[in-house]
């Protein structure tokens, strides 16, 4: 997705910049000295670049103002880990014991704290460092393996909690400020800021699914970010930081790209994570976007998903749904030809497989949905009663997506 930058200040405003503001002061004799005095400059928004309402001026905070009021909020994460790991012949063989740390923050004064999945996987006992340097057992109420999510609850009388505020990701646009506390290499409460660098990015899930609708941004993130807050410049959270592209070198530091699961993909999970562990539904296919690239290579559809494989004891299997057959390359990518190609999903036509895995996400597992596929030359109309997404994602290449 092409995206411009809404304001040319933001590269100047950005990460609390000291500006001079300059006062000439005349004295009594006439002649005159000049005052420089530093502060630091306001991260602006949409209120503020717009002349808004003294409320909404009020919104013209410095990074110096958003970490002292959402710094608090922010916990360090220490997760206790024991993994059993597998011999050659698939019995259990060994415990691995370590610990994983990452940050969190908390979203309500009943002491619930939203994390990554990543960073309490496998944990047997967790605790949360608070800022007054108080640390508080935890528990899991609930988890979203294909979201990277997980949701923590602590004691509130045992810890002085600093909710955050959420905010609403889909109002991000590229070139807006964001900032980023989390508790990088250990470094407790780090404030790094950048910009949104890119929007509706897609990263994998630990299981091997696909998140949509992710941040991108370039604000310093390192291990030891993860499951921390990625905040507007009202101080807002819009996404939870979970990974880092390392580059070929593969370096563990920053390298300016970051990714963060958006706030209101969370959202909307909350009483699930709340209840316990979040299900979703799951079509049981791999399958890739039909675009130009395809086009002289037998596929008579010149949009949809051109099915990739089928789970066989899935509910495309079931429902009689076929993949592809004739293996072929395109711009040097395998791509299986002679599947069906899903054109629509109760009505709503169907353009690319990260639309389709948005519209099965938005049902339950035993919704029945009717796909319009193309066969051959013939349109026909299948049922699929959708079942629960598996713990690990089936194999599929990294240009192929599961729903």
């Amino acid at each position: 997705m092409k995206a411009v930058v809404r304001s040319p200040l933001v590269a100047a405003l950005v990460g609390g910049v000291v500006v001079a503001i300059v006062f000439v002061a005349l004295d009594v004799g006439g002649s005159s000295h000049t005052t420089t005095v530093l502060q630091q400059a306001p991260i602006m928004n949409d209120a503020t670049t717009s002349g808004g309402s003294s409320a909404n001026a009020a919104e013209a905070l410095t990074p110096h103002d958003i970490y002292q009021r959402d710094a608090p909020g922010v916990v360090f994460v220490r997760a206790h880990v024991s993994q059993t790991e597998q011999s050659p012949f698939g019995m259990p063989q060994a415990q691995s014991q370590g610990e994983a740390t990452g940050s969190g923050f908390v979203i309500d004064a009943a002491g619930y704290v939203l994390t990554n999945y990543h960073v309490v996987e496998h944990a047997t006992d967790i605790t949360l460092g608070f800022d007054d340097d108080t640390t508080v057992p935890a528990r899991v109420t609930g988890t979203d393996p294909n979201n990277d999510l997980a949701l923590l609850k602590v004691d509130p009388a045992k810890a002085k909690l600093t909710p955050l505020t959420l905010g609403n990701s889909s109002t991000a646009e590229v070139g807006d400020p964001v900032l980023a506390i989390g508790n990088p290499f250990g470094l407790d409460r780090t404030l790094t800021t950048g910009v949104v660098s890119a929007l509706q990015r897609e990263i994998s899930a630990p299981n091997g699914f696909t998140i949509q609708h992710v941040l991108q941004t370039d604000a310093p993130i390192n291990p030891g970010n993860s499951g921390g807050p990625l905040l507007d410049a009202a101080g807002r959270v819009i996404g939870i930081n979970s990974q880092i592209e390392t580059g070929s070198s593969g370096s563990t530091g920053s390298v300016g790209i970051a990714f963060a699961v958006p706030i209101n993909t969370a959202k909307q999970l909350l009483n699930q994570l709340k209840a316990g562990d979040v299900s979703h539904a799951y079509l049981g296919i791999t399958g890739v976007t039909i675009d130009a690239s395809l086009a002289g290579m037998g596929v008579r559809a010149t949009s949809g998903v051109l099915v990739q494989t089928v789970v066989a004891d899935g509910p495309s299997g079931r429902a009689g749904l076929r993949g592809g057959t004739i293996q072929s390359e395109v711009d040097g990518v395998q791509v299986a030809l002679g599947g069906d190609v899903i054109q629509s999903l109760d009505g709503i036509p169907i353009t690319a497989i990260d639309q389709l895995s948005s519209e099965v996400d938005r049902h339950k597992p035993g919704d029945v949905v009717q796909l319009r596929v193309l066969r051959g030359d013939a349109e026909q109309t299948i049922s699929v009663r959708l079942g629960t997404a598996p713990k690990e994602a089936p194999s599929a290449s990294t240009e192929e997506s599961t729903p």
